[in-house]
């Protein structure tokens, strides 16, 4: 009996110690797939990144804010912060810095979305989000209001949000291209499409000739321009001019 005993005692240690070992084996694994968050606030996004990758961190890029304190190009603002413990593999989101406003704000009221785009584009700007509203007397599809307004100062984001002038109860889609197809496929887009046709012009110029393909039969007028342009929203029931060679 006194064996029995010593052999059950010897067991529990063994079995006490297994689990100790084993505990402490877990502990280190998974302190082994944890680390810091460093502070990469003020770095290039290229030293944030390698930074954070030496931490098996991964950098998310994301929004441009304009600042008068952090240099053009740097981190200014990190999401989770430094210091947080976190698992390797973990995303980093980082905001970064445009200097100080420079940029002009433009007037885009009263423009069509798409010019009110193109120009946002070509400033270096950003397109918002865009809203549309039954503006009673206001042209369908112009831009009514604009979130900043134009030539506003100390403006935070390089984005610009608009309000456009919409009819209520009508279904809009973009303007598909139909420029290098020839006119009866284009009037069949645009019947199929809920439109209508309101009007074809012929084009007479040497150019507009040379948008038509080798492989087009001999006397087939293709369309060169639409009214209105490609991209642009049009409304269920609304006219299209069609410019096509003669």
């Amino acid at each position: 009996m006194r064996r029995f005993f010593r052999y059950l005692l010897r067991t529990l240690v063994l079995i006490v110690v297994f689990m100790a070992s084993a505990l402490t084996a877990m502990r280190f694994a998974i302190h082994g797939r944890q680390t810091k968050i460093p502070k990469v606030v003020g770095l290039s996004k290229t030293q944030a990144a390698r930074l954070l990758a030496d931490h098996g961190l991964v950098l998310d890029e994301g929004d441009r804010y304009f600042s008068s304190d952090v240099p053009p190009g740097r981190v200014m603002s990190q999401v989770p912060q430094p210091g947080m413990q976190v698992r390797r593999g973990w995303h980093v989101r980082v905001a970064e810095s445009m200097g100080p406003q420079r940029m002009v704000i433009p007037d885009l009221v009263g423009n069509s979305e798409r010019a009110a785009e193109i120009n946002i584009r070509r400033r270096g700007l950003e397109l918002g989000s865009i809203a549309t509203a039954e503006i009673p007397g206001a042209p369908n599809d112009q831009i009514v209001a604009q979130s900043p307004p134009a030539n506003a100062v100390n403006v935070s984001e390089p984005k610009i949000s608009l309000l456009l002038a919409s009819i209520a109860d009508r279904d809009s889609f973009v303007m598909p291209d139909l420029v290098g197809q020839s006119e009866d496929n284009a009037v069949n887009v645009i019947v199929n499409a809920g439109l209508h046709v309101s009007g074809i012009k012929s084009e007479t110029e040497p150019a507009a000739q040379s948008n038509s393909a080798e492989s087009v039969p001999s006397g087939t007028r293709m369309v060169v321009k639409t009214y209105p342009a490609a991209g642009q929203r049009v409304w269920l029931g609304q006219g299209i001019g069609l410019e096509v060679t003669q």
